[in-house]
């Protein structure tokens, strides 16, 4: 998943990257809200995470903008103001929860999950797909009693990001962009996500079929789920 982290101290915001980076989020950091404002308008991202006590911008602003230009995104306050206002109100505004400063880096990305839960109508990070059960939490595929261990570990996104989007395809371009963080030419596009999902496949049927893994013809892919 995409995210980017909206934070003035340096020190922190190379630590909120190292760690969200070990459990394969793609992150952007921005040091100022100016910067931040600029990629909240042409980029588009699963998690926000913005600092209210930038020196140059009103952190409740820019969640504005956020909210704006990327609606789908989730935001995430991080604040040091101990005001219950200032949470109140970037709540009102749209942001999905707040964690006051200084918090421990599991419990945001314990948030982070029970965020995205949420969001996608998950109620637990384990679930079913035709006997092959998919751990959001621990980032493996089972299937009966045994791990898949052949699955890499941007197979597993692919599949765990098409998850949360149970019954909606999307496209190539998404895929890249919200798993690798970046937008590939149409012609390389084709050939990198296609080559992924055929992989994919190929180990899973070692088990049985992934029927619920479905190609939309000329538009991309899907997980089907029967609800």
């Amino acid at each position: 998943m995409n995210v980017l982290i909206i934070e003035d101290e340096a020190a922190l915001a190379d630590e909120l990257e190292i760690f969200l980076t070990g459990y394969n989020y793609v992150c952007d950091v921005c040091l100022n809200g100016a910067t931040a404002s600029e990629k909240i308008a042409v980029n588009l991202y699963d998690f926000i995470l913005i600092d209210l006590g930038l020196p140059d911008y009103d952190g409740l602003d820019l969640l504005k903008e956020a909210k704006k230009n990327n609606p789908e995104a989730l935001c995430l306050i991080l604040t040091a103001r101990a005001e219950v206002f200032d949470r109140i109100k970037g709540l009102d505004l749209g942001a999905d929860d707040y964690l006051p400063k200084p918090f421990s880096l599991l419990e945001l990305q314990s948030r982070m999950q029970a965020i995205t839960r949420r969001k996608f109508g998950l109620k637990q990070n384990l679930v079913d797909l035709g006997g092959f059960e998919v751990n959001l939490t621990d980032r493996v595929i089972s299937y009966g009693q045994g791990e898949i261990g052949t699955i890499t570990k941007k197979e597993f996104d692919l599949i765990a990001y098409l998850l949360l989007h149970k019954n909606r395809t999307l496209t190539r371009s998404q895929l890249s962009e919200h798993i690798w963080g970046s937008v590939v030419n149409d012609d390389y596009d084709s050939n990198y996500i296609d080559a992924h999902i055929k992989n994919i496949r190929k180990k899973l049927n070692v088990f049985a079929p992934p029927d619920w893994l479905e190609t939309v013809r000329g538009l991309g892919y899907r997980i089907k789920i029967n609800t």
